[in-house]
């Protein structure tokens, strides 16, 4: 384990042996002596790995038939424009849930393209929390929702039940829990929060979804015409490809999606448990949407911020300064991070309390 802990909100922590067999690759893969990223995508050896990425999302979520994975680039935010583009009808419109930045992106690409009803938003608050009871419009072609928002520290804890297809942007909780995959027409997330480095996004889409827009779709933004080149319509991002490959053969080795949801619970638990009872630190999200993933917290008394930020810092924690439209502090606890790494900040804010508090 690094000596420093990670908390960066992405790119994010990954495992240390998924580094260094990484490193490894990069200078001699598979005892070519090439490097990974020399070799043609089209050969032997790297089509190989794209095969096993693929087939371990569809093992680890438990994907059913009738669904391909795509691995491709441009990140989540080249797929809030494919979205829109694949899924809804010429002269059609799309529902949208607004519960941060990321989602609110989403809804302005969606807006380039058709009409875009929002259901529901929690920007009245900061989006401090996530809205519910919402109604869902059954005219539309699409209920778009963000499942954690990274900057304000939410998350889903229940997916809507909706009358229309349902497509989610997963990036930053994606393997994090169990899910499932047939309740959406697609899933997709950017690899640089739970799967690898950035330059790869993960589409889970329902083949039989696709081709019924009506409309004219921009060849790279056109689902089907990766799916019928396999994810190497253009040149793959090898290298994103490999970690993420290899950061899901880890998450399979350790007990899969299960193991990994009951670990990042404890990781939570622990965190919060922390921010609740020491009465120098309150917590930014509601209760009871709190994000697993990225805990958001502030202090009570700001006159105490460079004494605290010393002590984290002479910890070696590292990535925990809050974004700018929350403020405060942000811990990402992703999947790779480990439980050893919450309870060193947890220890910190501990000592910190009994000396200001």
């Amino acid at each position: 384990m690094s000596k420093v802990h990670n908390f960066s909100a992405g790119p994010c922590i990954l495992p240390q042996e998924v580094l260094q067999q990484a490193s490894e690759a990069v200078i001699n893969f598979n005892n070519l002596d090439l490097s990974l990223i020399e070799i043609s995508h089209r050969s032997k050896d790297f089509i190989e790995v794209m095969e096993t990425a693929q087939s371990l999302v569809k093992e680890l979520l438990g994907v059913p038939e009738g669904y391909e994975v795509l691995f491709l680039q441009g990140g989540a935010s080249l797929g809030f424009l494919k979205v829109p583009y694949n899924f809804m009808k010429a002269g059609g419109s799309a529902a949208y849930v607004d519960t941060g930045t990321w989602a609110s992106n989403a809804m302005k690409e969606a807006q380039k393209v058709g009409d875009v009803i929002e259901v529901a938003s929690s920007a009245d608050k900061n989006y401090s929390y996530i809205p519910s009871n919402y109604p869902i419009p059954g005219e539309a072609d699409y209920l778009h929702i963000t499942t954690n928002n990274t900057i304000y520290g939410t998350q889903l804890k229940k997916f809507p039940i909706s009358r229309i297809p349902v497509i989610a942007d997963m990036s930053s909780d994606i393997f994090s829990q169990r899910i499932n995959v047939s309740n959406f027409d697609m899933i997709y997330a950017g690899a640089q929060k739970n799967m690898g480095p950035a330059g790869t996004t993960v589409y889970i889409v329902k083949k039989s979804a696709l081709g019924k827009t009506g409309r004219t779709i921009p060849t790279m933004l056109d689902l089907e015409t990766h799916i019928k080149k396999e994810s190497m319509f253009n040149t793959p991002p090898v290298f994103a490809i490999y970690v993420s490959m290899l950061t899901l053969q880890w998450l399979k080795k350790n007990g899969g999606v299960e193991w990994i949801e009951k670990v990042n619970q404890d990781k939570a638990d622990l965190l919060y448990n922390e921010i609740d009872n020491n009465p120098l630190f309150v917590g930014v999200a509601n209760p009871a949407d709190r994000s697993n993933m990225n805990a958001t917290f502030i202090l009570t008394n700001e006159e105490l911020k460079d004494e605290f930020d010393k002590m984290w810092q002479s910890a070696n924690i590292s990535g925990i300064k809050g974004h700018r439209s929350v403020g405060g502090y942000r811990a990402s606890m992703y999947n790779a991070l480990p439980l050893e790494s919450v309870q060193v900040l947890v220890d910190v804010m501990k000592e910190f309390g009994q000396k200001f508090g």
